[in-house]
């Protein structure tokens, strides 16, 4: 099924969900030996390989980090080739002082904000698609 790639309809139905726990980003070379099974995501940069892992996960196996997040999954099923969405949200949160990291899956966009502002977070998103369905 093809995702949705009306920006209206996309913020409408945005519907984000906090995921439980708390999650980092940690930096290993790229041939460390790692359970695949405990990664929620990665990215392979220059420097080295970026995952994105619970915290009590990251302190398990020693990885430095300095940023803890709450993942928030909007659950409306966003088309990649989908315009606006990210820029509509994340100048929404920018305008509320809150930093989002975003993941686009396949299915989902996945926001990483800091831990202490998740529940603003997840207050200016519901008002980001209340405002999108009255209009």
């Amino acid at each position: 099924m093809a995702g949705e790639t009306s920006l209206g309809k996309l913020l409408g139905s945005l519907s984000p969900e906090l995921n439980p726990g708390r999650y980092v980003f940690c930096s290993v070379a790229s041939d460390s030996p790692l359970d695949v099974q405990t990664i929620i995501g990665s990215f392979r940069e220059a420097e080295g390989l970026t995952l994105i892992l619970a915290q009590e996960e990251a302190d398990r196996l020693g990885l430095n980090y300095d940023y803890v997040a709450a993942w928030i999954t909007l659950s409306v099923h966003s088309a990649l080739a989908a315009v606006g969405l990210t820029a509509a949200f994340a100048s929404t949160l920018a305008a509320a002082n809150i930093s989002c990291n975003v993941v686009a899956g396949f299915y989902h966009d996945h926001l990483f904000v800091a831990a202490a502002d998740a529940e603003r977070a997840m207050a200016v998103l519901h008002q980001l698609a209340a405002n999108q369905a009255q209009e």
